[in-house]
């Protein structure tokens, strides 16, 4: 049985009048099916749900994003990579369901597979801890990514998480720790990394594995520093206020690629991934082939300095930079900077003039 968000009224009930139209069986038994009413109708449909994708809101976008039909992680390494083979253990702790691990052949090529997992039915679920990584998760990852790094294996993490586990149990194991040190090992690796945005990227547990060389979002996907509910209660005390926390955090995929936040968008078949689960997976496919092959003719020092510039652009298009394409150097712009110096001291001998003035004033 299909699943239908809120604002699908109209699709359900145009999906549902076409199945019956599509039915040979009436109450009357056997019938004629009428090709030319069905025809009609479906390009009704394609228009009615062009006609809503085309316009969602944040929050729309969000519960698309959160589509429980949704194709998962596990779905993407199943049907793109081969010979996949799952590590399991953070060699400190124990083993995190949360996320999958392990090395596989892509177009016959090595690479290393991270993949958080919400789970496809509520036992799964319920199981892989509806996606909310914990710290021997996080610690499981670091150990392969270094043992990747080691053998010169380029990365793809699927990246689909409402957040890390907030948990006591995670907190006393040292969760901010655990996401602290995944983003720092992210950043120091010399192979070329790609995370793709399949679902929701929320907040640090997103980003622990997010931080590589190419960013990309599906088109329907969030990234965000918290969940809309979460920021309209912190901001307004009312978590029924998400549509605008939504509109205000720039979580969709297209404001975060003119943010330059990230680098790709993914196109999804029309009225999301989960409807057509060949085209998605063909696009993703696309997209990553397309992203390694940048990578084919650059040195470790090119790739590694490439990430870290990237991270230091974001907001700094008016900052003291000179060539935000060399910022690994991080020069300043010397003639901005000593006239800023040259105005913020002569404002402070004016303040300092207008104190003694005062002061004489007072005493006199």
């Amino acid at each position: 049985m299909k699943n239908y968000l809120n604002f699908e009224t109209e699709i359900k009930t145009l999906e549902e009048e076409l199945e019956k139209l599509k039915d040979p069986y009436d109450q009357s038994g056997l019938s004629e099916v009428d090709t030319k009413k069905i025809s009609k109708m479906q390009i009704e449909l394609d228009e009615k749900i062009k006609s809503i994708y085309s316009n969602l809101d944040p929050w729309q976008t969000t519960m698309v994003a959160r589509h429980e039909d949704r194709p998962k992680s596990n779905f993407f390494i199943e049907n793109l990579f081969d010979d996949f083979i799952p590590l399991s253990g953070d060699r400190y702790y124990g083993e995190d369901k949360s996320v999958l691990t392990g090395f596989a052949k892509f177009n016959n090529q090595s690479v290393l597979v991270i993949g958080q997992e919400k789970g496809d039915n509520l036992d799964d679920r319920i199981k892989r801890n509806f996606g909310m990584m914990r710290p021997e998760g996080y610690r499981k990852a670091i150990r392969l990514m270094k043992l990747a790094d080691k053998f010169k294996i380029p990365i793809i993490s699927f990246i689909d998480t409402p957040g890390a586990y907030p948990g006591v149990g995670a907190e006393e194991r040292g969760q901010a720790e655990a996401i602290a040190k995944s983003i720092e090992c992210c950043m120091s690796l010399k192979v070329p990394t790609i995370a793709i945005v399949i679902g929701e990227g929320g907040s640090g547990g997103a980003i622990a594995l997010a931080s590589s060389s190419k960013v990309i979002m599906l088109e329907n996907a969030i990234y965000s520093v918290i969940s809309p509910e979460g920021c309209a209660t912190i901001l307004w005390r009312d978590p029924k206020k998400m549509l605008d926390a939504a509109k205000a955090m720039k979580l969709s995929a297209r404001d975060l690629l003119e943010l330059e936040v990230i680098d790709e968008i993914i196109p999804e078949p029309l009225g999301g991934a989960h409807r057509d689960k060949d085209l998605i997976l063909k696009n993703v496919k696309d997209s990553i082939i397309r992203n390694l092959d940048k990578f084919k003719n650059m040195t470790e020092e090119e790739i590694f300095n490439e990430r870290k510039n990237k991270y230091l652009k974001i907001g700094r298009n008016k900052g003291f930079i000179e060539n935000t394409n060399e910022l690994s150097s991080l020069k300043p712009d010397k003639n901005k900077l000593s006239q800023i110096m040259r105005e913020k001291k002569t404002i402070l001998v004016s303040l300092t003039i207008t104190l003694i003035a005062l002061i004489l004033f007072l005493i006199l």
